[in-house]
């Protein structure tokens, strides 16, 4: 092991340390304000749904640091001890080439993947259900896990052969036609997953033909989008949080509302929330995230190239020349780079999400938006006082009093 591999473990271990600093900040600062509602909202939350919301986050926050140790403790039992015995035991029934490649990375992928599932259990059945956010069963929840593991290896398995195979091809451009191939795939997706991926795992019904529907059609209509692809998703099934989505693109896009949300809201509530995400489009957040996404991207496979070459990360580990190791030990890397890169994407991301506001306060009036924000903190169990430092770098979504205030205040 020589001193890049001493970096990479070191390298965990400082992003997990400040990870968990993160949180305990959140922890004593969502606590210190758990007993009084911001004046803002007082005639719209309750003191006692505000503790509610401050003991959620504060719990939350205490299962993700635990998570964040475990999962730099297994990172690096990975890159010290694990992966050997894979390697070795997988290496003695495999002749070296694609296959081999193939196996061992799609182990190491089944494997990591078991090892995450008791936070997920942790969260859906321990947490959500103690706060009364979940509605899955157990047997649900496994069912959905299998679902998506077998998709997941549907999916990879030729993906991760042809990138194999393009290396042995073309050692010194394989990158660059992975990365082609990659970008295709993930275009492909965003028509795909509409409508035939997201059914496997809720249903999807038309909106009805009702009053509702005629309001949202003719805000679709002032907004120059078409009304044909509105659904309704059944979230019940699983939790009581609401939500909307756009996805797809052109005759595959659809406008996804939650029925907890139509259950929970009001049409005006409703309307301002559809006009929000109209404002991602109309923005143009949707194509400048695949943009975004395009250059990471292009980044991660030009340091794939040298990754797993001879002289990349398995050699780093003392591995003999294998690029399944490295793509393994390249995965295991890449939680503190994009540790680092989180408070970008997440000033971006709520950069937008303002901008999403104005569109929807020009559409529908602020009103409707300022009262949807409320019954969503409220009924998601967002808490309204988040550490600063913990919302620049986790928040994707600027917390509720900062969107609230600039609606007022947005010119």
């Amino acid at each position: 092991m020589n001193s890049l591999a001493v970096a990479i473990c070191g390298a965990i271990l400082l992003s997990a340390a400040f990870g968990v600093y993160l949180r305990l900040r959140q922890i004593a600062y969502v606590g210190d304000h758990r007993g009084e509602t911001p004046p803002d909202f007082r005639d719209k939350v309750t003191a006692q749904e505000h503790r509610r919301a401050a003991d959620y986050t504060v719990e939350n926050a205490k299962i993700s640091i635990a998570e964040t140790l475990y999962s730099a403790l297994v990172s690096l039992a990975w890159l010290l001890f694990w992966l050997a015995p894979l390697y070795w035991a997988i290496a003695a029934v495999t002749a070296p080439g694609l296959w081999r490649s193939l196996a061992i990375t799609l182990s190491f992928a089944a494997i990591a993947s078991l090892l995450d599932l008791p936070f997920s259990l942790a969260r859906t059945f321990w947490l959500d259900a103690r706060f009364g956010l979940n509605k899955q069963r157990l047997g649900g929840f496994l069912l959905d896990w299998i679902k998506s593991s077998a998709l997941e290896f549907a999916l990879g398995a030729p993906l991760l052969l042809g990138m194999f195979a393009l290396l042995a091809a073309f050692p010194h451009n394989w990158w660059l036609f992975a990365y082609a191939g990659f970008m295709l795939f993930a275009l492909a997706m965003t028509m795909v997953y509409p409508n035939f991926i997201a059914p496997l795992f809720n249903t999807f019904t038309p909106m009805p033909q009702d009053a509702l529907r005629e309001r949202l059609e003719a805000l679709l209509s002032r907004c120059g989008f078409s009304a044909q692809n509105l659904y309704v998703m059944d979230a019940s099934t699983r939790s009581t949080r609401g939500n909307a989505y756009f996805a797809g693109f052109g005759k595959t896009r659809r406008i996804v509302l939650f029925d907890t949300l139509i259950a929970k809201h009001s049409p005006d509530e409703i309307e301002s929330i559809l006009a929000h995400e109209l404002g991602h489009f109309k923005f143009g957040h949707i194509k400048q995230s695949m943009a975004l996404m395009a250059a990471v991207a292009f980044a991660g496979f030009a340091i794939l190239y040298w990754a797993l070459g001879p002289t990349g990360l398995a050699s780093a580990f003392g591995f003999p020349f294998e690029p399944a190791i490295g793509f393994a030990i390249m995965l295991l890397a890449r939680e503190p780079v994009m540790h680092v890169l989180t408070p970008i994407f997440s000033w971006r991301s709520r950069r937008a999400e303002f901008e999403a506001d104005n569109f929807a306060k020009e559409m529908v009036g602020e009103g409707p938006m300022i009262s949807a924000l409320t019954r969503l903190t409220r009924d998601n169990l967002a808490t309204l006082t988040p550490d600063r430092l913990y919302a620049m770098f986790y928040y994707s979504h600027p917390p509720a009093p900062e969107r609230i205030a600039h609606l007022r205040d947005a010119a």
